[in-house]
């Protein structure tokens, strides 16, 4: 096992801590490293594709999880796969495509790891039809503060506490995952404009394809406020396929685009908000049907690349991600308008509809309108305008994703939480020492 101390951040680049970073190679190892963590405790790591804090551990250790990462068994029949919590989602869509099954959820992007999708309990585009990463999962083995290995399955508070419990109820080290069948590599994708968020808000709301997100532009204003592209998908049947092109149905795609060019980072700098988000808009068709992707083309989150998290600002962004329930239209308006008129550079925004919430005390999807958007982190104000939004979103009975969380204050948290009482006793219970701490824990109070 190498240990070495290093700087780490999340996903958004912002507030560097260091660490003692363990790679351990075995769960023998992996237990080793939590006996002996010291006062300040560990936190379980894996990519670091989470944007804030919830992966650090200022002053103690970090168990970098990515060298354990085998497919340890495959159900080809029944779409189960048996692999460790580093096992990225593109290595599992490497193995399993061609064997005619696909993730049921996708949350973020490819390059996340199993233990980090349980953690976080990762959502997709496709949340009203499929739920969380979680619910996904029929088991997984769980190395708890005491050095026990234990065997976790849905239906039990410790399956509750862990799914979206950011890690610290004990260190993920494996997952039995269930797999949705497809038959080809292919998305059949419609796109459409809309004028305004209303606009935006009733075309989402007749919408019925599985996969559904729209790219909201934050920097119009006026009639125009919220507007956004909207897009739908499902997968594509291997009948719709010509004969000819069947037997390449499952064929998998280039393994990922090239790297970022150096010098984009600093053009991003010198455009502006509003000219990107124009582009955007105006280059979207108005309306278009059927038009066929591969999957790794429709799956393009940011971090489709290894490195982007490059692309970032001076001082790099902050991600935020709220969800208000349905009936609480009015306060999205609300919401979009304040970002829209303070003029926040916003160059990537997304707007989805969330399901039915999964079974996890501090997961975040729950029913309702969910809206992420990426922010430069120096921004003037920026901490005081969020803290007014995190007001405006517990009032109505929403709430702040922690997994993405770089800046929320604990007061907020149990008005959007309230199984959080549930998550710090069984904590107590199970960790009284607090072996797992990590930055986020410790600033939020969990």
């Amino acid at each position: 096992m190498s240990v070495d101390t290093v700087s780490l951040t999340g996903w958004g680049r912002t507030a560097p801590t260091t660490a003692l970073r363990f790679r351990p190679r075995s769960h023998e190892e992996a237990a080793a490293t939590v006996v002996g963590c010291g006062p300040r405790g560990s936190i379980a790591r894996g990519l670091g594709r989470t944007h804030g804090d919830a992966a650090q551990n200022a002053g103690g250790s970090v168990l970098d999880m990515t060298a354990l990462d085998r497919v340890r068994a495959i159900d080809a029949a029944a779409g189960l796969v048996v692999c460790d919590a580093g096992t990225t989602l593109h290595r599992l869509r490497e193995v399993m495509l061609p064997l005619g099954w696909f993730p049921p959820v996708v949350p973020g992007g490819r390059y996340v790891t199993v233990g980090g999708a349980i953690g976080s309990d990762g959502h997709g585009d496709n949340h009203r039809a499929a739920g969380s990463f979680s619910r996904h999962v029929t088991e997984f083995l769980l190395l708890t503060a005491d050095g026990e290995v234990r065997t976790v399955r849905p239906g039990t508070p410790l399956f509750d506490a862990t799914a979206g419990g950011l890690g610290l109820t004990g260190v993920i080290l494996s997952a039995t995952l269930r797999f949705r069948p497809v038959t080809t590599a292919l998305m059949a994708v419609d796109t459409e404009r809309a004028a305004g968020l209303d606009d935006l808000l009733a075309r989402m709301g007749r919408g019925h394809r599985p996969y559904e997100y729209a790219r909201i532009d934050l920097t119009a204003r006026g009639r125009a406020t919220g507007r956004g592209v909207l897009v739908r998908a499902d997968h594509v049947p291997v009948g719709a396929l010509p004969a000819h092109a069947r037997h390449t149905a499952l064929a998998l795609g280039p393994a990922r685009r090239p790297a970022a060019p150096p010098l984009l980072p600093r053009l991003l700098g010198r455009l502006s908000a509003a000219a990107l988000n124009e582009i955007g808009y105006r280059s979207a068709p108005r309306s278009r049907t059927g038009e066929l992707r591969s999957l790794g083309a429709f799956f393009r989150a940011l971090d489709a690349r290894p490195h982007s998290d490059r692309v970032s600002p001076t001082g790099g962004r902050i991600h935020y991600a709220f969800l208000v329930g349905h009936g609480q239209e009015e306060t999205l308006r609300r919401i979009v308008g304040r970002i829209a008129r303070s003029r926040c550079p916003s160059f990537r925004a997304v707007l989805r509809r969330c399901g039915e919430g999964g079974p996890g005390w501090l997961s975040f999807p729950a029913p309702g309108w969910h809206l992420s958007l990426d922010l430069p982190a120096g921004l003037p104000g920026l901490a005081r305008f969020l803290d007014s939004l995190d007001e405006e979103v517990a009032a109505a009975g929403g709430r702040v994703s922690l997994t993405e969380d770089a800046r929320l204050r604990p007061g907020a948290l149990v008005a959007m939480y309230p199984r959080l009482p549930d998550f710090r006793a069984l904590r107590a219970e199970l960790d009284p020492t607090g072996a797992f701490r990590s930055d986020l824990s410790r600033r939020l109070s969990l």
